[in-house]
């Protein structure tokens, strides 16, 4: 897929609607060869999804092998509106806490004091993290009005097909 066609789909409103929410699953093979999905926070920062996570969480090496990946990123009300990314992982180990880490969290009802408690406790957990980036290299949107999923979208295709045949 195409860098433009990449961007059609991902400036549209309902991706950027989708794209500002706080949690996605991330998809991954593990070091035993089997599919993961897990969820996981993120930030768009406009060309990349960024999602923090321990030094030692157990995907990194998984990642660091395979970094192919795949995002989901969806609503719960129905019909489901649906955003489907692939890319590649890119590992980055920072010491302290990312900012990213805190703007993901940054929709959660919390309190001042409640948060300012909360950020306490994660600076004094974590000595360093690791920003797992991704660009997107291939995109798509489902809504289930405008689009559909690909096999939908190919069996209408084939039906008008027939139809005009």
């Amino acid at each position: 897929m195409n860098q433009h066609a990449i961007d059609e789909v991902l400036n549209r409103p309902l991706s950027q609607e989708l794209l500002a929410r706080d949690l996605a699953r991330l998809a991954f093979i593990a070091l035993d060869g089997t599919p993961r999905s897990i969820p996981i926070g993120i930030v768009w920062n406009g060309t990349e999804i960024v999602m923090c996570t321990a030094t030692n969480a157990r995907k990194l090496p998984a990642l660091r092998r395979n970094p192919a990946v795949a995002l989901t990123i969806d609503t719960e009300s129905h019909p489901p509106k649906i955003l489907l990314i692939r890319g590649q992982a890119e590992l980055d180990v920072v010491e302290g806490i990312p900012d990213e880490y805190f703007q993901w969290n940054g929709t959660y009802e919390m309190t001042p004091e409640q948060r300012a408690e909360w950020e306490a406790g994660v600076r004094s957990l974590y000595d360093g993290m690791v920003r797992v980036v991704v660009k997107p290299t291939w995109a798509k949107l489902i809504d289930f009005e405008t689009t559909l999923p690909t096999a939908i979208e190919e069996l209408m295709r084939q039906q008008k097909e027939r139809q005009h045949a």
